[in-house]
């Protein structure tokens, strides 16, 4: 599996994915669940580095030099 993200994408990833997950810490309810479920796809492909969408689109985020 190749990298597919650059450094802000990625940070801009886990940042949106921990927010998410801490709302629906916070949030009662299904509304809740859904958030901390939503919450760890961003988190996980920001960790990875690689995003499975990006790939079909043919879409590179990483800094080329």
């Amino acid at each position: 599996m190749t990298h597919n993200m650059g450094k802000l994408d990625r940070i801009a990833r886990i940042t949106a994915g921990v927010a998410l997950i801490g709302a629906g810490f916070f949030v009662a309810g299904t509304v809740g669940t859904v958030l901390t479920v939503v919450g760890f796809v961003p988190l996980i492909t920001g960790l990875v580095g690689n995003c499975p969408l990006y790939g079909v689109c043919h879409i590179d985020t990483r800094q080329h030099s």
